[in-house]
């Protein structure tokens, strides 16, 4: 997977999933453009920055459509050969509820609709804001990948526990909008998909869950290295098998 050349571009970098993209991606010799929405408080990604000067650090909120615009403008001549839209919440009540702890706004006869919003804001058109604005970036390299990390709680098929109907349906809204884009996208080369990345140990996910981001990073990336055109539009898991929508 080393390739001095390519460029992987991550949201939500500084920390969890993102994070450890990042690292791996850089410790392969990518080119990486690792954003976050406040680097000057990411310390673990400043200090990796450091130590490799082919990670560069840049400012996103992926709410802020200025922002997003702003960045890809200054980016537009840059051949992206990877974008990874990794940012996301679990809770729009508050940033350390995650799907262990609970969220009463996001249970039925307690529904909360301004938070509701916040988590779709985030998870679902933010990703497909940030993917727009840099679409043309992908289709400077033919055979570029857009991926979109989803959860298998977005899946209605798999559907069994009552909880978390704003993240759930964040995701199943996510899962359908990288469906779309996979048809949009399918002329200039570009292969889309959503993952399911496991069960992971991370904020969101809590100190329970079954894999380490590094384990579940690791697999992820067999996966995409692995993707081929016929594989656009699918919903998988991060070891490559399909879900269910």
């Amino acid at each position: 997977m080393k390739n001095s050349s390519s460029t992987v571009f991550i949201t939500g970098a500084s920390r969890g999933l993102g994070f450890e993209f990042v690292r791996q991606y850089a410790a392969d010799k990518w080119n990486v453009i690792a954003c976050c929405r406040e680097p000057s408080s990411a310390e673990k990604l400043q200090a990796l920055a450091k130590t490799n000067p082919a990670v560069r650090i840049e400012k996103l909120d992926v709410t802020d459509d200025e922002n997003i615009a702003a960045l890809a403008d200054k980016f537009k001549d840059t051949a992206i050969d990877l974008l990874i839209s990794n940012a996301g919440i679990f809770s729009g009540a508050g940033p350390h509820i995650n799907a262990m702890s609970g969220d009463k706004t996001q249970d039925f006869g307690s529904l909360d609709s301004q938070a509701w919003m916040k988590v779709l804001r985030t998870n679902t058109i933010a990703p497909m804001m940030v993917a727009q604005a840099f679409q043309h970036n992908l289709s400077l390299r033919q055979g570029s990948k857009l991926v979109m990390i989803s959860s298998r709680m977005g899946s209605i098929g798999s559907l069994s526990r009552e909880t978390g109907i704003a993240y759930r349906t964040s995701k199943a809204a996510l899962n359908a909008a990288m469906k779309s884009a996979s048809i949009d996208l399918k002329d200039q080369g570009t292969i889309v998909i959503s993952f399911h990345p496991g069960w992971v140990q991370t904020d969101m996910g809590g100190k329970e869950a079954n894999l380490t981001p590094e384990e579940s990073v690791a697999s992820m990336r067999r996966t995409i290295a692995n993707l081929k055109p016929e594989n656009s539009g699918q919903f998988l898991t991060y070891d490559g098998q399909i879900l269910p929508w």
